[in-house]
């Protein structure tokens, strides 16, 4: 089942937002604001995964792959008039991501359909990144063509293994030879690429996660996203480790796993720039996902999708036919909201900025007002260095400099694979 959504303070009907939002807004003209997409649809269930998707039996009424669309259209424009009501300075959209789900399960002009209202509505910075989640059985090159026509600029393509006992644990249905074949008709539409993969598999041997980074990088896409498997509770992956049909993960075959993917994927030329996100260039990350790591703003349109404006964070209600049925009564679809509190901010500060290759600024983080409020001391450079001589942050980014004054915490490998540890001693 997808997971349950957290608690939090009502949404009010209207969709206003707190006066705290409102007086924050102004000073935030500068920040990015992207949009995500939510396309809830898959063809099957996958057993690893948590996410706020359905197949088409678990429906119910009044939901739809053909509704859907125009039910989506209707939170954009929804969107637009709250941002408007709360007199918020104007922002056209940087960055837009179509996630799910497998939002190319609805035909591409239904795609093209809800960016071109995105488009009306908000209006987008020029060289704005335009992202479509895909599984690689439902790309071809009549759909890439038309994903470009529409202003797209990226596919991401669910490759996940290239192995297919490791596909079929994971309850992955694509066939494996079709990722070859997406890549190139996306390539020949002239989008940009990205490949999602996956390591940690039950089963899956150091060969298989060899096999499938070479096939990867065979490819020569523009990005590699390489995820550790996470067992969430409530899944059937789960259930099955439970009773003993699948093995545990183990997290030093998942750090064994890591190692190699570092290894071999900068010996290719892609260098990591988010613990689990490698590009050839810096132009060629995701500049999307680099907006949730740098705190900027985003609108979540969809069922369960989450949404951050100036320092408040809101999630839609999950089940498709709930989240239709508020709009088409004229209703927010939020279902629940949140104020991020001194220690909330500090925490995602550090943790985000830790995960990526600029690493934390320290003189920046030292000077946060939510520091001393949120009950965190400031981060002293003998913690620093004791990090340094046990080899998890970088030496010479710690050294102080003219643009950093307190010198920068930027993890080394040894670092990215205890990047949770390091953030709670910088913590303490």
């Amino acid at each position: 089942m997808p997971s349950v959504l957290p608690l939090g303070d009502p949404v009010p009907a209207d969709g206003s937002f707190p006066p705290e939002v409102l007086s924050a807004l102004a000073s935030r003209a500068d920040k990015p604001l992207g949009l995500y997409v939510h396309i809830p649809f898959c063809s099957v269930r996958c057993g690893y995964c948590d996410f706020n998707t359905y197949t088409s039996q678990d429906l119910g009424p009044g939901a739809s792959h053909q509704s859907y669309p125009d039910t989506l259209i209707s939170e954009l424009e929804f969107a637009r008039r709250a941002y408007d009501d709360a007199a918020a300075p104007p922002r056209a959209l940087s960055t837009v991501f179509f996630g799910g789900g497998t939002p190319t399960l609805l035909p591409a002009p239904e795609l093209a359909r809800i960016l071109d209202a995105a488009r009306k509505l908000f209006g987008f910075v020029p060289g704005a990144e335009i992202t479509t989640e895909a599984n690689p059985d439902t790309v071809t090159a009549e759909s890439a063509q038309l994903l470009a026509e529409a202003g797209f600029t990226r596919v991401s393509l669910g490759m996940q293994s290239a192995v297919p006992q490791v596909l079929a644990t994971l309850d992955r249905t694509h066939n494996p030879d079709n990722v070859p074949a997406a890549h190139q008709a996306a390539r020949a539409a002239g989008l940009e690429t990205s490949l999602d993969l996956i390591y940690g598999t039950p089963g899956e041997s150091l060969a298989d996660w060899e096999r499938s980074l070479e096939a990867a990088i065979a490819l020569e896409p523009d990005h590699i996203s390489a995820y550790s498997l996470i067992i969430e509770e409530g899944t059937a992956m789960a259930a099955q480790i439970r009773r003993g049909a699948l093995a545990d993960i183990d997290p030093d075959d998942q750090a064994d796993k890591y190692l190699l993917a570092e290894q071999l994927l900068s010996r290719a030329g892609y260098h990591w720039y988010e613990v689990s996100n490698f590009s050839r260039t810096p132009k060629t990350r995701s500049q999307h996902n680099l907006n949730y790591w740098l705190d900027a703003d985003w609108w979540g349109a969809g069922p369960g999708a989450h949404s951050h404006l100036a320092g408040v964070r809101w999630w839609n209600v999950k089940h498709p036919a709930a989240y239709a049925q508020r709009l088409h009564q004229g209703l927010s679809p939020g279902h629940g909201r949140e104020i991020l509190d001194a220690q909330a901010k500090v925490l995602e500060h550090l943790m985000l900025r830790l995960r990526i290759r600029e690493g934390l600024d320290l003189a920046e983080y030292n000077a946060l007002p939510e520091l001393a409020a949120g009950g965190a001391a400031p981060i002293t450079p003998q913690l620093v260095a004791e990090l340094v001589r046990e080899g998890l942050l970088d030496p010479g980014s710690a050294e102080p400099s003219s643009s950093f004054p307190e010198g920068r915490a930027v993890l080394t490998l040894q670092g990215r694979l205890l990047a949770d540890a390091v953030t709670h001693r910088l913590l303490s």
